[in-house]
């Protein structure tokens, strides 16, 4: 092994900021997501929002990638992105993802894996014109994860369309992009404790309801 390798070995953080008990948590998971999210928020963590979002492709590899969650609405949580992107190819394949939040101010993780819906055109609509200006062109010029000659031509397609639109910030959604909305059947709640021996809470659905259960770190 070399010094390199025993220096990245050594890189060790104990955890003693929290704790988390049967007692403490909601009997909804998407509750206490949001009771965990709006302490996020408050803690000042850096793009609480941000999350890793798994797909498995129709070749069976996977593949993740940070996204934002946009919303969490009672049936899941709510992200945008190009339908025509890998990951939109991937849960077209197959509609079963994993998410992942880490919070490392709050020493916290949450698991979530459900099955993807779409949101509906309108409620696409009207975060696509929520957006910035800019952020609306981009989504309109770049084809997402599919190859591209070099950076120019995404610059120049970006400065045909402000010149198409200039003086006019109606920019259309483009029908390859919109929103997802994960439905949930798992949740982990993850709290770092001292001496790795960290909280672990499990919701899994079990028809209609939730059952709460410990597993070990």
């Amino acid at each position: 092994m070399s010094i390199q390798h025993k220096d990245i070995a050594a890189i060790r953080q104990d955890y003693v900021l929290g704790s988390l008990s049967e007692s403490d948590v909601d009997h909804d998971p998407v509750h206490q997501f949001k009771k965990w999210f709006d302490e996020a928020i408050h803690s000042e963590v850096i793009e609480p929002n941000a999350m890793v979002l798994s797909t498995v492709s129709s070749h069976q590899l996977p593949s993740s990638r940070v996204v934002l969650l946009k919303d969490i609405i009672a049936e899941g949580l709510v992200f945008f992105t190009n339908y025509e992107s890998r990951k939109g190819e991937d849960m077209k394949a197959n509609p079963h993802v994993a998410l992942l939040f880490f919070w490392p101010e709050l020493q916290r993780q949450v698991r979530i894996e459900g099955v993807i819906d779409f949101v509906s055109e309108t409620d696409s609509d009207e975060y696509f014109q929520s957006r910035p200006k800019a952020s609306r062109i981009g989504a309109l010029a770049s084809p997402q994860s599919h190859e591209i000659p070099n950076r120019s031509f995404l610059e120049n397609r970006v400065e045909e369309l402000e010149n198409q639109y200039i003086g006019n910030d109606s920019v259309p959604r483009p029908p390859h992009w919109g929103g997802y909305l994960l439905k949930p059947i798992y949740f982990e709640f993850w709290q770092g404790r001292a001496s790795r021996l960290h909280d672990r809470m499990v919701y899994k659905k079990v028809s209609d309801s939730w059952k709460i259960t410990r597993i070990a770190p």
